[in-house]
């Protein structure tokens, strides 16, 4: 019972401290590349790299799936949303074409 205390507990510190943080990544400008790429890239795989190169954001729920343990129910989360058929286009048009 405490470690999901304590999972949910991190996990709710860990999406309220991402939102703030993917607010102040629309807000800057950046060039292609770099460390933020590199660890984008590294952690989060080459879609999400290559798509920060290109102006795009990292979604908080992408964020989340390095969150040891309860990344696991967010990966889970994303597959059963592509499994739904759910496109790029789509989610873009729900969450801002910043995203996607």
């Amino acid at each position: 019972m405490k470690k999901t205390l304590g999972a949910v507990v991190a996990l709710t510190l860990a999406v309220a401290l991402l939102a703030p943080l993917a607010a102040h990544a629309q807000s800057e400008a950046r060039e292609p590349g770099g460390v933020k790429a590199f660890f984008a890239g590294c952690c989060l795989g080459l879609r999400v790299g290559t798509e920060w190169n290109e102006g795009a954001d990292v979604h908080w729920r992408e964020w989340c799936t390095i969150i040891p343990v309860a990344g696991v129910f967010f990966g889970i989360w994303n597959g059963v949303d592509c499994a739904k058929g759910l496109t790029a286009h789509q989610f873009a048009e729900e969450n801002g074409t910043n995203w996607y």
